[in-house]
């Protein structure tokens, strides 16, 4: 374990869609600050978390809070749950209060607000295969005040809006049927937006960069394109991609299309895809991991032949010393419809007798971890020479072409560890020892960036055992931990569970005047804010 970790004291502060317009009345909340947050940090920590404010829904393990976007004191909060945008008021962060929520047909995925107060959300349609539509709203307005809608790709699964408050965004993930029946085209859609005034876009603002171009042969290698093809030769290869988070630099978006372990380049203004950058694996040979929940033990152990899918789910650039950086939470996600599952247990799959995994696939090794079944098989030995399990357990910063400048290696676990050892890897519906450390461990699933005292600071939000790790990534390959806060009871398992979506929200913008960091948490229905406070 790096030696800088230390364990730190805990500290508390007290158009051809319809909009169907709900006006929901404010409900009454319990605050979720636990008596005492888990914290731990860096013998040099320059900065510190603490939690000083939560709106709680009271609903459990249902995603009545996914994704969280801010404007003035005012945040925006996905429930998939209701098919809503709440819109809570933290001008006191000490009580959060919900003020109306905003309504549409479908599943409401995301959010976006541009800085004038254009508000976006994404919905996908009650089918979840037909085209989703993206709902305009006026932000800065004291009740629902809807301005229009447009028709997008199927399931759009994230919505950001350009810098210069240009262009919106959509990642229309394009998910299989549940029974696999049918499959969309994976696809972007770019919305010109109305400036500088406040209004909805017209259909006619709307284009689509697809993934045509790719199809036929013509994918770099290293994409991962695999698993049922229900349409046919009707584009296969754009049908199984699938985008899922958006980050822009300049007049280019990069997009994750996690499954395919890759990241799209998409040119703006022409809605175009120029690029799809393969992000190659992480070898389990040198960095270490625990793979198993059966061993009675939390252990980090190294296994030749075994290699990480990064797999990223959330996407974020920022600028360093003149050039972009992307940087990514390595989540890691299967894919399993109708009756395809792509994962398995590597104690289920025959390993060859060359492979150095031989002979390691007991449960005290790799024989829980669970795997992809559509790597490392040796067709013409009928075995597995390597095994692949989902995510990295991480987050990484790349350049703009794919080339990866750093990794957090082992970090996320060791880490956690050192925090909580009781409940090291533990799942967020119930609190467990190594509960997770057969599927994809801490499961780092999105992250947002911010500059505080002259750095910069990425906050990466970890889905199952909860909390905000937090990295100086100043000068990006030399990247390093600064604390953790996690936000979670796990006596009886209460606070912060599965953190989704994460917004910073800089001193100026801030009702404090400090920054702030705002999490939305799918399982326990929470949205809470953490005061980000300089302490050398």
């Amino acid at each position: 374990m790096p030696s800088h970790f230390r364990r730190a004291a805990v500290v508390v502060a007290a158009a051809a869609a319809t909009c169907a317009l709900a006006v929901i009345p404010a409900l009454a909340a319990s605050a979720e600050v636990v008596p005492d947050p888990i914290t731990f940090s860096a013998d040099d920590a320059a900065i510190s978390l603490t939690p000083i404010g939560s709106y709680d829904t009271g609903v459990f393990d249902e995603s009545a809070a996914e994704i969280v976007a801010h404007y003035q004191d005012r945040l925006f909060v996905v429930s998939a749950k209701a098919g809503t945008v709440q819109v809570l008021d933290f001008a006191d962060p000490s009580a959060v209060s919900e003020t109306y929520e905003i309504a549409s047909e479908g599943i409401a995925n995301s959010v976006a607000i541009r800085k004038d107060g254009l508000g976006i959300a994404a919905f996908e349609a009650p089918t979840k295969t037909d085209p989703g539509h993206l709902v305009f709203f006026d932000a800065r307005a004291d009740e629902p005040t809807i301005l229009g809608t447009v028709v997008v790709g199927a399931q759009p699964d994230n919505v950001v809006i350009t810098p210069d408050g240009r262009f919106a965004l959509t990642a229309n993930e394009g998910e299989p049927a549940d029974d696999f029946s049918t499959d969309p085209e994976g696809s972007v859609s770019i919305v010109r937006l109305s400036t500088p005034k406040v209004a909805a876009s017209k259909q006619k603002d709307v284009s689509t960069a697809d993934f045509h171009a790719f199809e036929n042969g013509a994918l770099p290698a290293g994409v991962r394109v695999f698993g049922p093809t229900p349409n046919g030769a009707d584009h296969p290869v754009s049908r199984n991609l699938e985008p899922e988070y958006i980050s822009v630099v300049g007049n280019t978006a990069y997009v994750a299309l996690q499954e395919a372990n890759a990241i799209a380049v998409v040119q703006i203004p022409s809605a175009r895809v120029t690029g799809i950058l393969p992000l190659g694996f992480k070898d389990h040979g040198v960095v270490p991991l625990d793979p198993s929940d059966r061993d009675n033990r939390f252990e980090l152990r190294t296994y030749p032949g075994l290699h990480g899918v990064y797999m990223p789910d959330g996407i974020a650039a920022y600028q360093a010393g003149g050039s972009s950086y992307l940087v990514t939470a390595n989540e890691g996600d299967a894919r399993e419809w109708g009756s395809y599952v792509e994962g398995a247990r590597a104690g289920a799959l025959p390993i060859c007798a060359d492979s150095p995994l031989k002979g390691r696939t007991g449960n005290a090794d790799l024989g829980r971890l669970n795997v992809t079944k559509e790597l490392g098989f040796d067709a013409a030995k009928g075995c597995y020479s390597h095994l692949y399990a989902f995510g990295a357990r991480s987050f990484s910063i790349w350049t703009t072409g794919g080339v990866q400048v750093f990794d957090s290696g082992s970090e996320f676990e060791e880490i956690t560890y050192a925090a909580n050892p009781d409940f090291v890897n533990s799942n967020h519906t119930e609190a467990n020892r190594d509960g997770r450390s057969d599927d994809k461990g801490p499961e780092p699933e999105n992250l947002t960036i911010g500059a505080v005292d002259g750095r910069t600071y990425a906050f990466v939000g970890l889905e199952r055992v909860g909390g905000v790790l937090v990295y100086d990534i100043t000068v990006p390959a030399e990247s390093f931990f600064v604390t953790y806060l996690n936000n979670r009871d796990f006596s009886d398992n209460s606070g912060d569970l599965g953190p989704e979506g994460l917004s910073f929200i800089p001193a100026g913008e801030s009702p404090t005047g400090t920054p702030l960091v705002a999490v939305a948490n799918e399982v326990s229905g929470s949205t809470t804010l953490f005061e980000v406070a300089v302490t050398r």
